[in-house]
C-alpha cells in the first residue's frame, strides 16, 4: 500500500505545482516540467497487482503461523484486514475499469 500511497502522493505534488504555476501565470521551470519519476502505466499497475498478491501472501502465511500458535492474535487480524482491504481495492478499480471500458463501447462513431 506504500507505492500506491506515494503514487497519489507524486500526483498530488504535480497537481499543486500546476496550481501554483496557473496561479502565478508564469511557465513551469524545466525541473518543474520535467519530473525525475516517469513509470508506464503497465509499469503502475504491474506494481500494484504485486502489492496486492504480497498483502494476500502476507494474510495466508500469518494465518498459518497463528494456527501453528507461532503468530500473536493482533498480528493476525491485522494482515487478514490489510488483505482484505487490498482486496477490495483491487475488485473496485478493476469495476471501474470495466465500467469505463463499456462506456467507451457505448459511444457513437
Amino acid at each position: 500500500m506504500s507505492t500506491v500511497n506515494s503514487v497519489f502522493s507524486q500526483a498530488s505534488n504535480a497537481y499543486q505545482n500546476a496550481s501554483k504555476i496557473q496561479n502565478q501565470g508564469g511557465t513551469p521551470s524545466e525541473s518543474q516540467a520535467t519530473p525525475s519519476f516517469k513509470p508506464s502505466f503497465e509499469d503502475l499497475v504491474g506494481h500494484a497487482l504485486d502489492k496486492a498478491r504480497g498483502a494476500g501472501y502476507t494474510g495466508e502465511s500469518t494465518s498459518a503461523k497463528a494456527l501453528a500458535n507461532q503468530s500473536e492474535m493482533h498480528e493476525l487480524v491485522t494482515a487478514v484486514n490489510n488483505a482484505d482491504l487490498t482486496l477490495r481495492t483491487v475488485v473496485a478499480v478493476r469495476d471501474r475499469i470495466i465500467n469505463a471500458y463499456q462506456d467507451i463501447l457505448k459511444m457513437p462513431i
